[in-house]
C-alpha cells in the first residue's frame, strides 16, 4: 500500500531540523544522505545516521495508509522549510514523493527504506532522569572546551561522570580545562561515567529544549540513548578512559583574586589588539597595590597596557606576571555570569582556576604560556 499522510508544516519542519544535523554528503554509501520517512503507532517517525549517531523524530499527522520511504535530507528539509505554515500532503508511490502544500506541489526521488542503516535500540532500563534546561546550559559552557585530536580520542568528548547524587560534565583540550558541576540530579546513588564524542554532545545540546522538562538517559557500553517527548538520539561511545585531571587541579593558590568580571574581559579585549599571533597577552597582579594589570607588545603595532583594581590576597607581596593566549582566558571568563570572578594562581608556569565569585559548580583551568 502506498503511505499518505496529512501533517502541519510547522511540525514537519521541527522535525526534520532536529535531525538533519548530522546528515553530511557520503559518496560511499549515499543512502546516508538520505532520510527515512515512515509511519509508526499514528505517527509520522523522521530518522537519520551517520553510523556514529542516530537522531529521531516523532511528527503528528493523520495516517491515511503506512509505508516508508527514505529522501535527500537536503532536498526535503530545503523545500519544507520554504513552504507556508499550512497542512501538507505526503504521498509515496513507486520510490516517489509526491508533496502539496496549499499552491505548492513538489515530487522527490527517494531511495528503498530497507538499505536504511537499522538503528539501535537499547534494551537496558532508564538509568536516570535529566533537567533538560540545565543540561542544555551547562553543555553550552562545556563542549567547546572538548579537542577535535584525532591522536587522543579520550579528550575528543565530553566526561559524563555520575558520583553519588551528582552529575560532573568535564571537557579539555590539554590546555586548558572546565568542569560543571550538577547537584541532585537523582535520588538514588549512581556511579557511572561515560565520554561522548564531541558531535553527539552538539546535537544534544541542539534537540534540548530551554524549558524546565525532563529527559531520559539510558546507558550500555558501547552507546548511549537521551529520549525527549518526540524525539530520541542514540550515539557510540568513546573507548578509553578519561584523564585523571583531579591530579593537576591546585589544591590551594598563592595568590587569592577577586575581580570584576566585565572590567576584566575588556582589560583582556583592550590588550589582544596589540598581541602577536600567538594571541599573547601578559596580566601582572600586584599584591601591593591591588591592581591587574593586562599589557600587550607588537613590534609592528605599538604596546598596550590597563589597570583594574582588584581584591588580591597573598602572603607574598611580590608581583606576579603570567603569560596567556587571551582567547583562552575570555572563553573562560564568558562562560561565568556573575558580577565577580575569583581567580587563583601560584606561579607562572602552573595552571590557573576561574570561576564565579563564592560558587562551586563550575571551574575553567587554563594553562599559561611563556612570555
Amino acid at each position: 500500500m502506498n503511505m499518505k499522510i496529512i501533517c502541519l508544516q510547522e511540525n514537519l519542519k521541527e522535525g526534520l531540523n532536529l535531525i538533519q544535523g548530522i546528515v553530511t554528503k557520503n559518496n560511499n554509501l549515499p543512502i546516508l544522505n538520505n532520510i527515512l520517512l515512515e509511519t509508526e503507532q499514528g505517527q509520522l517517525k523522521i530518522s537519520s545516521t551517520n553510523l556514529e549517531i542516530a537522531i529521531q523524530s516523532w511528527v503528528v499527522g493523520k495516517i491515511e495508509s503506512e509505508g516508508k520511504i527514505t529522501i535527500p535530507a537536503k532536498t526535503i528539509v530545503s523545500y519544507i522549510n520554504n513552504l507556508p505554515k499550512e497542512k501538507i500532503t505526503l504521498t509515496v508511490k513507486n520510490q516517489i514523493l509526491f508533496l502539496k502544500c496549499g499552491k505548492y506541489k513538489a515530487q522527490i526521488k527517494g531511495l528503498p527504506a530497507d538499505d536504511f542503516p537499522i538503528i539501535p535500540q537499547l534494551e537496558e532500563k532508564p538509568l536516570v532522569k535529566l533537567p533538560s534546561k540545565m543540561i542544555k546550559e551547562s553543555l553550552s559552557k562545556i563542549i567547546p572546551i572538548s579537542s577535535s585530536s584525532e591522536w587522543r580520542p579520550e579528550i575528543s568528548g565530553v566526561l559524563f561522570k555520575f558520583q553519588n547524587h551528582q552529575l560532573k560534565l568535564v571537557a579539555t583540550d590539554v590546555s586548558r580545562l572546565a568542569e560543571k558541576t550538577i547537584s541532585n540530579i537523582s535520588e538514588q546513588k549512581i556511579d557511572k561515567e561515560f565520554i561522548l564524542p564531541q558531535k553527539s554532545a552538539y546535537e544534544l545540546m541542539k534537540i534540548l529544549e530551554s524549558k524546565d522538562d525532563y529527559f531520559e538517559l539510558t546507558l550500555n557500553p558501547n552507546q548511549v540513548l537521551f529520549s525527549l517527548n518526540k524525539t530520541q538520539l542514540v550515539s557510540r561511545l568513546i573507548d578509553g578512559q578519561y584523564p585523571d585531571y583531579q591530579q593537576i587541579i591546585p589544591a590551594d593558590f598563592v595568590y587569592k583574586v577577586v575581580a570584576n568580571r566585565e572590567e576584566l574581559i575588556k582589560a583582556i579585549n583592550l590588550s589582544s589588539i596589540f598581541s602577536t599571533k600567538i594571541n599573547d597577552i601578559s596580566l601582572v597582579f600586584k599584591p601591593g597595590e591591588n591592581i591587574i594589570e593586562t599589557c600587550s607588545e607588537n613590534t609592528e603595532l605599538g604596546e598596550n597596557k590597563s589597570n583594574l583594581e582588584a581584591d588580591i590576597n597573598s602572603e607574598r607581596n611580590e608581583n606576579l606576571k603570567i603569560g596567556f593566549n587571551f582567547r583562552f582566558l575570555l572563553d573562560g571568563l564568558n562562560n561565568i555570569e556573575t558580577e565577580k570572578v575569583f581567580l587563583g594562581l601560584n606561579n607562572e608556569e602552573s595552571s590557573v582556576i576561574i570561576r564565579p565569585f563564592n560558587q562551586l559548580d563550575y571551574f575553567y583551568l587554563v594553562m599559561p604560556i611563556k612570555l
